[in-house]
């Protein structure tokens, strides 16, 4: 199905504001981009193999801006990307074969507790403090961004949320830092390899792809320039909100 003059609009609106929320907040574009889809007729695997290719272009926006100001640890890269995208590819070829609404639901309860949680804990990611940089911490780290990566290809949205508290809980990274290396890592490279898996296995709907793409790019763009603006604090604030507005609507549906 193709989509008229005023849809093509609706969709790049919903992909602005959702993107610049999620590269402010390091995930959560699919609380708004994917029910979107889904509205204007999509159906779910389509639609989520179609989300999952605009998602790139946060990744493309984001890097743009953060590259700019420098710091990426090519070491760390590599780990997130080692540990992180098996599981994504496997994830991928689960959602097309099972029913995801348990799923969902149990998935935005545990979102809601990141944001509880991050709320709760008034110094959390504040401040770099490096932890679990060797040895049995560094790898139970990436046995948790593994699972991780499967979440990140089998469900819809929030699972960078998942990953950006990781990083400041276990690996001790400060907010900003943390959402630095999401929407790269993450946004860029496992949303790429999920969006590779779904379209090999599913559908996705090309014609509908401009829009998304140009709000996804400039959103991803605007997000994280806000992010590096405002600072932690903002990071901090805008990674709580979102957690809890995604819970509650992966949990109502």
């Amino acid at each position: 199905m193709s989509l008229d003059f005023l849809d093509q609009w609706i969709l790049f609106a919903a992909s602005l504001i959702a993107n610049t929320f999620s590269a402010s907040a390091g995930g959560g574009a699919g609380l708004i981009q994917l029910p979107v889809l889904i509205f204007l007729g999509l159906p779910f695997g389509v639609a989520l193999a179609t989300h999952k290719v605009a998602s790139v272009a946060l990744g493309v926006g984001a890097t743009l801006r953060h590259w700019r100001e420098g710091g990426i640890q090519w070491d760390i890269s590599l780990f997130l990307l080692a540990t992180g995208l098996p599981g994504v590819i496997v994830g991928a070829n689960v959602i097309l074969n099972i029913p995801d609404r348990i799923a969902e639901v149990a998935l935005g309860a545990l979102t809601i507790s990141l944001g509880l949680y991050s709320w709760a804990s008034p110094s959390l990611g504040k401040s770099l403090v490096e932890r679990h940089r060797g040895g049995p911490g560094l790898w139970f780290g990436g046995l948790v961004l593994f699972g991780l990566g499967f979440l990140n290809g089998s469900l819809t949205s929030g699972t960078g949320l998942f990953v950006t508290l990781w990083l400041v809980r276990w690996y001790g990274f400060d907010y900003r830092r943390a959402v630095t290396y999401v929407l790269i890592l993450v946004g860029l490279f496992w949303n790429g390899a999920g969006a590779i898996t779904l379209g090999l296995l599913g559908d996705i709907r090309w014609s509908w792809l401009p829009a998304l793409l140009a709000g996804s790019l400039l959103g991803g763009y605007a997000g994280a320039h806000l992010a590096i603006v405002k600072g932690n604090d903002w990071i901090k604030r805008s990674f709580e909100l979102v957690t809890i507005l995604v819970g509650l609507k992966l949990i109502l549906g």
